[in-house]
Protein backbone atom coordinates (compact mmCIF):
# COMPACT_ATOMS: atom_id res chain seq x y z
CA UNK A 1 0.00 0.00 0.00
CA UNK A 2 1.54 3.34 -1.04
CA UNK A 3 1.61 6.52 1.04
CA UNK A 4 -1.33 8.10 -0.85
CA UNK A 5 -3.61 5.19 -0.02
CA UNK A 6 -2.44 5.26 3.58
CA UNK A 7 -3.27 8.96 3.79
CA UNK A 8 -6.75 8.45 2.36
CA UNK A 9 -7.49 5.61 4.75
CA UNK A 10 -6.09 7.55 7.71
CA UNK A 11 -8.18 10.65 6.97
CA UNK A 12 -11.29 8.49 6.65
CA UNK A 13 -10.59 6.79 9.97
CA UNK A 14 -9.89 10.10 11.69
CA UNK A 15 -13.15 11.64 10.58
CA UNK A 16 -15.06 8.64 11.94
CA UNK A 17 -13.02 7.86 15.05
CA UNK A 18 -12.39 11.31 16.51
CA UNK A 19 -15.70 11.08 18.36
CA UNK A 20 -14.50 7.90 20.06
CA UNK A 21 -11.19 9.36 21.21
CA UNK A 22 -11.04 10.64 24.75
CA UNK A 23 -9.24 13.97 25.07
CA UNK A 24 -7.24 14.75 28.20
CA UNK A 25 -5.52 17.93 29.32
CA UNK A 26 -2.79 17.83 31.98
CA UNK A 27 -2.05 20.97 33.99
CA UNK A 28 1.27 20.93 35.85
CA UNK A 29 2.28 22.35 39.19
CA UNK A 30 3.93 25.70 39.87
CA UNK A 31 1.85 27.83 42.28
CA UNK A 32 0.17 30.97 40.98
CA UNK A 33 2.52 30.95 37.99
CA UNK A 34 1.04 27.63 36.91
CA UNK A 35 -2.50 28.83 37.61
CA UNK A 36 -1.96 31.81 35.29
CA UNK A 37 -0.12 29.92 32.57
CA UNK A 38 -2.75 27.18 32.38
CA UNK A 39 -5.45 29.80 32.10
CA UNK A 40 -3.87 30.65 28.74
CA UNK A 41 -3.90 27.00 27.69
CA UNK A 42 -7.60 26.62 28.53
CA UNK A 43 -8.40 29.91 26.80
CA UNK A 44 -6.77 28.81 23.55
CA UNK A 45 -8.49 25.42 23.69
CA UNK A 46 -11.76 27.26 24.21
CA UNK A 47 -11.11 29.61 21.28
CA UNK A 48 -10.29 26.65 19.01
CA UNK A 49 -13.45 24.79 20.02
CA UNK A 50 -11.49 21.98 21.66
CA UNK A 51 -12.22 22.65 25.33
CA UNK A 52 -15.89 21.66 25.08
CA UNK A 53 -14.76 18.23 23.84
CA UNK A 54 -12.19 17.62 26.58
CA UNK A 55 -13.07 14.57 28.68
CA UNK A 56 -10.49 14.73 31.47
CA UNK A 57 -8.54 17.50 33.22
CA UNK A 58 -5.64 15.98 35.16
CA UNK A 59 -4.25 18.61 37.50
CA UNK A 60 -1.34 18.96 39.86
CA UNK A 61 -0.57 21.59 42.50
CA UNK A 62 -0.96 25.09 40.98
CA UNK A 63 -2.73 23.55 38.00
CA UNK A 64 -5.40 22.26 40.37
CA UNK A 65 -6.32 25.83 41.33
CA UNK A 66 -7.27 26.79 37.79
CA UNK A 67 -8.59 23.34 36.86
CA UNK A 68 -10.94 23.07 39.85
CA UNK A 69 -12.11 26.67 39.46
CA UNK A 70 -12.94 26.00 35.82
CA UNK A 71 -14.86 22.83 36.67
CA UNK A 72 -16.99 24.81 39.12
CA UNK A 73 -17.60 27.69 36.73
CA UNK A 74 -21.19 28.16 35.56
CA UNK A 75 -20.62 31.37 33.61
CA UNK A 76 -19.04 32.13 30.25
CA UNK A 77 -15.37 31.43 29.71
CA UNK A 78 -14.69 35.15 29.41
CA UNK A 79 -16.21 35.79 32.83
CA UNK A 80 -14.21 32.88 34.26
CA UNK A 81 -10.99 34.26 32.75
CA UNK A 82 -11.63 37.75 34.09
CA UNK A 83 -12.39 36.41 37.56
CA UNK A 84 -9.20 34.32 37.62
CA UNK A 85 -7.03 37.23 36.45
CA UNK A 86 -8.58 39.52 39.07
CA UNK A 87 -8.07 36.94 41.83
CA UNK A 88 -4.52 35.92 40.93
CA UNK A 89 -3.46 39.55 40.68
CA UNK A 90 -5.06 40.75 43.93
CA UNK A 91 -5.58 37.83 46.34
CA UNK A 92 -2.38 36.61 47.97
CA UNK A 93 -2.59 33.31 49.81
CA UNK A 94 0.67 34.15 51.58
CA UNK A 95 -0.77 37.50 52.66
CA UNK A 96 -3.91 35.75 53.93
CA UNK A 97 -1.77 33.40 56.01
CA UNK A 98 0.33 36.18 57.53
CA UNK A 99 -2.80 38.12 58.54
CA UNK A 100 -4.72 35.13 59.90
CA UNK A 101 -5.40 34.90 63.63
CA UNK A 102 -4.02 31.36 63.75
CA UNK A 103 -0.69 32.51 62.38
CA UNK A 104 -0.50 35.57 64.62
CA UNK A 105 -1.52 33.52 67.67
CA UNK A 106 1.56 31.35 67.14
CA UNK A 107 3.99 33.78 65.55
CA UNK A 108 3.79 36.44 68.26
CA UNK A 109 4.56 34.11 71.23
CA UNK A 110 7.33 32.38 69.29
CA UNK A 111 8.83 35.73 68.38
CA UNK A 112 8.71 36.85 72.00
CA UNK A 113 10.35 33.59 73.08
CA UNK A 114 13.08 34.06 70.49
CA UNK A 115 13.71 37.65 71.62
CA UNK A 116 13.80 36.53 75.22
CA UNK A 117 16.35 33.80 74.46
CA UNK A 118 18.55 36.40 72.78
CA UNK A 119 18.22 39.01 75.55
CA UNK A 120 18.59 36.71 78.54
CA UNK A 121 22.41 36.60 78.25
CA UNK A 122 22.37 40.34 79.02
CA UNK A 123 20.48 39.86 82.30
CA UNK A 124 21.01 38.15 85.61
CA UNK A 125 19.11 35.16 84.20
CA UNK A 126 21.77 34.53 81.55
CA UNK A 127 22.08 30.88 82.60
CA UNK A 128 18.54 30.30 81.36
CA UNK A 129 19.17 31.61 77.83
CA UNK A 130 20.28 28.27 76.44
CA UNK A 131 17.30 26.59 78.08
CA UNK A 132 14.89 29.10 76.47
CA UNK A 133 16.49 28.57 73.07
CA UNK A 134 16.20 24.78 73.41
CA UNK A 135 12.51 25.11 74.23
CA UNK A 136 12.02 27.15 71.09
CA UNK A 137 13.85 24.60 68.94
CA UNK A 138 11.91 21.66 70.41
CA UNK A 139 8.60 23.40 69.86
CA UNK A 140 9.38 24.13 66.22
CA UNK A 141 10.96 20.78 65.34
CA UNK A 142 8.65 18.44 67.22
CA UNK A 143 5.33 20.26 67.09
CA UNK A 144 5.58 22.41 63.94
CA UNK A 145 2.47 21.07 62.22
CA UNK A 146 0.38 21.05 65.41
CA UNK A 147 1.44 24.52 66.51
CA UNK A 148 1.01 26.08 63.08
CA UNK A 149 -1.34 24.11 60.77
CA UNK A 150 -0.56 26.15 57.66
CA UNK A 151 -2.52 23.80 55.42
CA UNK A 152 -5.77 24.60 57.23
CA UNK A 153 -5.15 28.32 56.81
CA UNK A 154 -4.32 27.95 53.12
CA UNK A 155 -7.36 25.74 52.59
CA UNK A 156 -9.45 28.54 54.03
CA UNK A 157 -7.83 31.02 51.62
CA UNK A 158 -8.49 28.74 48.64
CA UNK A 159 -12.09 28.36 49.70
CA UNK A 160 -12.67 32.11 49.99
CA UNK A 161 -10.73 33.10 46.87
CA UNK A 162 -11.72 30.33 44.46
CA UNK A 163 -14.16 27.62 45.58
CA UNK A 164 -16.92 29.09 47.79
CA UNK A 165 -17.58 26.01 49.98
CA UNK A 166 -17.93 23.67 46.99
CA UNK A 167 -17.63 19.91 47.50
CA UNK A 168 -16.26 17.32 45.07
CA UNK A 169 -19.64 16.18 43.64
CA UNK A 170 -20.29 19.79 42.56
CA UNK A 171 -17.40 19.62 40.07
CA UNK A 172 -18.70 19.29 36.52
CA UNK A 173 -18.71 15.84 34.92
CA UNK A 174 -17.44 17.03 31.54
CA UNK A 175 -14.64 17.61 31.64
CA UNK A 176 -14.06 15.40 34.66
CA UNK A 177 -11.23 16.69 36.77
CA UNK A 178 -8.70 14.40 38.45
CA UNK A 179 -6.94 16.40 41.18
CA UNK A 180 -3.66 14.68 41.95
CA UNK A 181 -1.78 14.48 45.24
CA UNK A 182 0.94 12.17 46.59
CA UNK A 183 0.16 9.68 49.36
CA UNK A 184 3.23 9.34 51.58
CA UNK A 185 1.90 6.11 53.10
CA UNK A 186 1.73 4.17 49.84
CA UNK A 187 4.13 6.29 47.72
CA UNK A 188 1.35 6.44 45.13
CA UNK A 189 -1.10 8.88 43.61
CA UNK A 190 -4.17 9.88 45.58
CA UNK A 191 -6.77 11.35 43.24
CA UNK A 192 -9.89 13.44 43.86
CA UNK A 193 -12.72 13.76 41.35
CA UNK A 194 -16.46 14.37 41.23
CA UNK A 195 -17.20 10.61 41.27
CA UNK A 196 -14.54 9.26 43.61
CA UNK A 197 -11.45 9.84 45.71
CA UNK A 198 -8.95 7.05 45.83
CA UNK A 199 -5.50 5.59 46.04
CA UNK A 200 -5.63 2.51 43.83
CA UNK A 201 -3.24 0.70 46.18
CA UNK A 202 -6.00 0.51 48.80
CA UNK A 203 -8.22 -1.41 46.37
CA UNK A 204 -5.92 -4.41 46.84
CA UNK A 205 -6.29 -4.49 50.60
CA UNK A 206 -8.39 -7.30 52.05
CA UNK A 207 -11.01 -6.07 52.39
CA UNK A 208 -10.52 -3.11 50.01
CA UNK A 209 -10.64 0.37 51.47
CA UNK A 210 -12.80 2.95 49.73
CA UNK A 211 -13.53 6.58 50.49
CA UNK A 212 -16.69 8.67 50.31
CA UNK A 213 -16.27 12.01 48.53
CA UNK A 214 -19.83 13.24 49.05
CA UNK A 215 -19.01 16.18 51.35
CA UNK A 216 -15.28 16.47 50.79
CA UNK A 217 -14.32 20.16 50.23
CA UNK A 218 -12.79 21.07 46.87
CA UNK A 219 -10.52 23.50 48.71
CA UNK A 220 -9.09 20.61 50.77
CA UNK A 221 -8.50 18.48 47.69
CA UNK A 222 -6.62 21.37 46.05
CA UNK A 223 -4.72 21.91 49.30
CA UNK A 224 -3.63 18.28 49.21
CA UNK A 225 -2.52 18.76 45.62
CA UNK A 226 -0.48 21.88 46.51
CA UNK A 227 0.83 20.75 49.90
CA UNK A 228 4.54 21.53 49.61
CA UNK A 229 6.59 19.16 51.81
CA UNK A 230 8.61 20.64 54.71
CA UNK A 231 6.47 23.78 54.78
CA UNK A 232 2.82 22.68 54.94
CA UNK A 233 0.98 20.20 57.12
CA UNK A 234 0.27 16.90 55.28
CA UNK A 235 -3.44 16.43 54.62
CA UNK A 236 -5.25 13.57 56.37
CA UNK A 237 -8.54 11.94 55.42
CA UNK A 238 -11.08 12.26 58.21
CA UNK A 239 -13.00 9.29 59.54
CA UNK A 240 -16.26 10.61 58.07
CA UNK A 241 -14.86 10.14 54.56
CA UNK A 242 -14.34 6.38 54.86
CA UNK A 243 -17.14 4.29 53.39
CA UNK A 244 -16.61 1.90 56.27
CA UNK A 245 -15.75 3.93 59.36
CA UNK A 246 -14.36 0.82 61.02
CA UNK A 247 -11.45 0.89 58.56
CA UNK A 248 -10.30 4.32 59.72
CA UNK A 249 -7.51 2.87 61.87
CA UNK A 250 -6.29 0.44 59.19
CA UNK A 251 -4.68 3.03 56.90
CA UNK A 252 -3.43 6.55 57.43
CA UNK A 253 -3.13 8.50 54.16
CA UNK A 254 -0.83 11.51 54.43
CA UNK A 255 -1.20 13.65 51.33
CA UNK A 256 1.32 16.14 49.98
CA UNK A 257 2.00 17.96 46.72
CA UNK A 258 1.02 15.89 43.68
CA UNK A 259 4.17 17.07 41.93
CA UNK A 260 6.27 14.76 44.07
CA UNK A 261 4.82 11.80 42.17
CA UNK A 262 3.85 13.41 38.88
CA UNK A 263 4.71 17.07 38.31
CA UNK A 264 2.94 17.32 34.95
CA UNK A 265 -0.31 15.51 35.66
CA UNK A 266 0.32 13.18 32.74
CA UNK A 267 0.43 9.88 34.65
CA UNK A 268 -3.31 9.23 34.94
CA UNK A 269 -3.95 10.21 31.33
CA UNK A 270 -1.38 7.85 29.84
CA UNK A 271 -1.91 4.69 31.91
CA UNK A 272 -4.03 2.28 29.87
CA UNK A 273 -5.58 0.71 32.97
CA UNK A 274 -6.63 4.08 34.39
CA UNK A 275 -10.25 5.21 34.22
CA UNK A 276 -8.84 8.61 33.24
CA UNK A 277 -6.80 7.29 30.28
CA UNK A 278 -7.10 9.29 27.05
CA UNK A 279 -6.04 8.81 23.44
CA UNK A 280 -5.33 12.50 22.81
CA UNK A 281 -3.30 14.20 25.54
CA UNK A 282 -2.33 17.87 25.83
CA UNK A 283 0.25 18.66 28.51
CA UNK A 284 0.62 22.23 29.77
CA UNK A 285 3.82 22.59 31.79
CA UNK A 286 4.41 25.82 33.71
CA UNK A 287 8.03 24.90 34.37
CA UNK A 288 10.72 27.45 33.49
CA UNK A 289 14.13 26.85 31.98
CA UNK A 290 15.80 29.66 33.94
CA UNK A 291 18.75 28.42 36.03
CA UNK A 292 18.71 28.49 39.81
CA UNK A 293 20.32 31.77 40.84
CA UNK A 294 19.93 31.69 44.60
CA UNK A 295 22.71 30.94 47.05
CA UNK A 296 22.92 27.53 48.71
CA UNK A 297 23.44 29.15 52.09
CA UNK A 298 21.34 26.89 54.31
CA UNK A 299 20.05 23.35 54.60
CA UNK A 300 16.48 24.29 53.71
CA UNK A 301 17.49 25.91 50.40
CA UNK A 302 19.67 22.95 49.53
CA UNK A 303 16.92 20.49 50.42
CA UNK A 304 14.34 22.28 48.28
CA UNK A 305 16.69 22.37 45.31
CA UNK A 306 17.43 18.67 45.76
CA UNK A 307 13.71 17.87 45.70
CA UNK A 308 13.37 19.98 42.54
CA UNK A 309 16.11 17.86 40.95
CA UNK A 310 14.14 14.70 41.73
CA UNK A 311 11.00 16.25 40.24
CA UNK A 312 12.81 17.32 37.07
CA UNK A 313 14.18 13.80 36.72
CA UNK A 314 10.67 12.37 37.01
CA UNK A 315 9.37 14.88 34.49
CA UNK A 316 12.11 14.09 31.98
CA UNK A 317 11.50 10.36 32.37
CA UNK A 318 7.76 10.81 31.78
CA UNK A 319 8.45 12.94 28.73
CA UNK A 320 10.64 10.23 27.25
CA UNK A 321 8.12 7.50 28.00
CA UNK A 322 4.92 9.29 27.06
CA UNK A 323 5.89 11.92 24.52
CA UNK A 324 9.15 11.22 22.77
CA UNK A 325 8.75 7.47 22.53
CA UNK A 326 6.67 6.47 19.53
CA UNK A 327 3.18 5.52 20.62
CA UNK A 328 0.79 5.04 17.69
CA UNK A 329 -2.16 4.62 20.07
CA UNK A 330 -1.88 8.09 21.55
CA UNK A 331 -1.36 11.65 20.31
CA UNK A 332 0.52 13.75 22.87
CA UNK A 333 1.16 17.48 22.55
CA UNK A 334 3.49 19.03 25.13
CA UNK A 335 4.16 22.69 25.79
CA UNK A 336 6.27 24.44 28.40
CA UNK A 337 6.58 27.99 29.67
CA UNK A 338 10.33 27.74 29.06
CA UNK A 339 9.94 27.07 25.32
CA UNK A 340 10.30 29.60 22.52
CA UNK A 341 7.61 29.60 19.85
CA UNK A 342 10.09 29.63 16.97
CA UNK A 343 11.65 26.36 18.15
CA UNK A 344 8.45 24.29 18.07
CA UNK A 345 8.48 23.29 14.40
CA UNK A 346 12.22 22.70 14.58
CA UNK A 347 11.55 20.42 17.55
CA UNK A 348 8.94 18.48 15.59
CA UNK A 349 11.45 18.04 12.77
CA UNK A 350 14.11 16.73 15.19
CA UNK A 351 11.58 14.27 16.64
CA UNK A 352 10.79 13.21 13.09
CA UNK A 353 14.51 12.58 12.47
CA UNK A 354 14.63 10.58 15.70
CA UNK A 355 11.72 8.42 14.58
CA UNK A 356 9.46 9.37 17.49
CA UNK A 357 6.63 10.82 15.40
CA UNK A 358 4.07 8.21 14.41
CA UNK A 359 3.52 7.61 10.71
CA UNK A 360 -0.16 8.43 11.10
CA UNK A 361 0.74 11.92 12.34
CA UNK A 362 3.15 12.46 9.45
CA UNK A 363 0.49 11.30 7.00
CA UNK A 364 -2.06 13.65 8.58
CA UNK A 365 0.31 16.55 7.86
CA UNK A 366 0.36 15.49 4.20
CA UNK A 367 4.14 15.18 4.08
CA UNK A 368 5.39 13.68 0.83
CA UNK A 369 6.57 10.06 0.93
CA UNK A 370 10.15 11.00 0.07
CA UNK A 371 10.20 13.57 2.87
CA UNK A 372 9.11 10.96 5.38
CA UNK A 373 11.63 8.43 4.15
CA UNK A 374 14.60 10.86 3.98
CA UNK A 375 13.80 13.89 6.16
CA UNK A 376 17.42 15.04 6.38
CA UNK A 377 17.43 15.65 2.63
CA UNK A 378 14.33 17.86 2.72
CA UNK A 379 14.80 20.14 5.72
CA UNK A 380 13.68 23.37 4.04
CA UNK A 381 10.69 21.76 2.33
CA UNK A 382 9.48 20.08 5.52
CA UNK A 383 9.86 23.18 7.70
CA UNK A 384 8.12 25.38 5.13
CA UNK A 385 5.31 22.89 4.66
CA UNK A 386 4.74 22.54 8.41
CA UNK A 387 4.78 26.31 8.93
CA UNK A 388 1.95 26.61 6.41
CA UNK A 389 0.12 23.59 7.78
CA UNK A 390 0.01 24.82 11.39
CA UNK A 391 -0.52 28.52 10.56
CA UNK A 392 2.81 29.47 12.11
CA UNK A 393 3.02 32.94 10.54
CA UNK A 394 -0.38 33.89 11.91
CA UNK A 395 0.40 32.56 15.39
CA UNK A 396 3.82 34.23 15.43
CA UNK A 397 2.24 37.67 14.91
CA UNK A 398 1.14 37.45 18.54
CA UNK A 399 4.50 36.26 19.87
CA UNK A 400 6.03 37.98 22.90
CA UNK A 401 9.37 39.75 22.70
CA UNK A 402 12.37 38.44 24.64
CA UNK A 403 11.96 40.98 27.44
CA UNK A 404 8.39 39.90 28.18
CA UNK A 405 9.32 36.23 27.94
CA UNK A 406 12.11 36.71 30.45
CA UNK A 407 9.72 38.51 32.78
CA UNK A 408 7.07 35.78 32.83
CA UNK A 409 9.69 33.06 33.20
CA UNK A 410 11.06 34.85 36.22
CA UNK A 411 7.76 34.62 38.12
CA UNK A 412 8.12 32.50 41.24
CA UNK A 413 6.15 29.37 42.01
CA UNK A 414 4.73 30.67 45.27
CA UNK A 415 1.19 31.79 46.10
CA UNK A 416 1.64 35.56 46.01
CA UNK A 417 -0.08 37.98 43.65
CA UNK A 418 1.14 38.29 40.07
CA UNK A 419 0.94 41.62 38.28
CA UNK A 420 -2.00 41.69 35.86
CA UNK A 421 0.17 42.62 32.88
CA UNK A 422 2.39 39.59 33.52
CA UNK A 423 -0.64 37.33 33.80
CA UNK A 424 -1.94 38.53 30.46
CA UNK A 425 1.47 37.99 28.85
CA UNK A 426 1.56 34.44 30.25
CA UNK A 427 -1.89 33.79 28.84
CA UNK A 428 -0.72 34.96 25.41
CA UNK A 429 2.43 32.82 25.48
CA UNK A 430 0.56 29.74 26.70
CA UNK A 431 -2.05 30.24 24.01
CA UNK A 432 0.55 30.55 21.24
CA UNK A 433 2.37 27.41 22.36
CA UNK A 434 -0.88 25.49 22.83
CA UNK A 435 -2.10 26.18 19.33
CA UNK A 436 1.12 25.37 17.51
CA UNK A 437 1.81 22.21 19.54
CA UNK A 438 -1.65 20.68 19.19
CA UNK A 439 -1.66 21.50 15.49
CA UNK A 440 1.69 19.70 15.20
CA UNK A 441 1.14 16.69 17.45
CA UNK A 442 -2.66 16.27 17.59
CA UNK A 443 -3.73 16.70 13.96
CA UNK A 444 -6.90 14.66 14.45
CA UNK A 445 -8.34 17.56 16.45
CA UNK A 446 -8.49 19.58 13.25
CA UNK A 447 -10.06 17.04 10.91
CA UNK A 448 -13.09 18.63 9.27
Amino acid sequence: MDITEQRAIYQYKLSNMIRDKKIGVALSGGGYRAAGFHLGTLKKLHDLGVLDNVDILSTISGGSITGAAYCLNNKSFLEFEEHMIATLSSKSVVGYVLKSWRFLLVAIPLTLLLVASLLLPLTIWASYSVFALLILIVLIVKYQFKILPLSKIIESAYNIFFFNDATLPQLCQCPEIAIGSTNLQTMRHFTFSSRKMEDSAYAYYKPPIYFNNENFPVARAVMASTCVPFAFTPISIGKEFYRDNKQYNEVDPKLVDGGIYDNQGIHKLTQDNSSYACQIVIVSDAGSKLPFQKAYNNTFTLLLRTVEAFMVRIKNFQMMQNIYTKNPKREVAYLSLGWDLEQCIEGFYRNMIGGTISESTLVAHELLPEWIQSPKDYYVQIITHLENKVLYTKINLNNLDSKKLQAIRGIGTNLTCIRESLLKDMIIHAGNLTEIQIRLYCPSLFVV
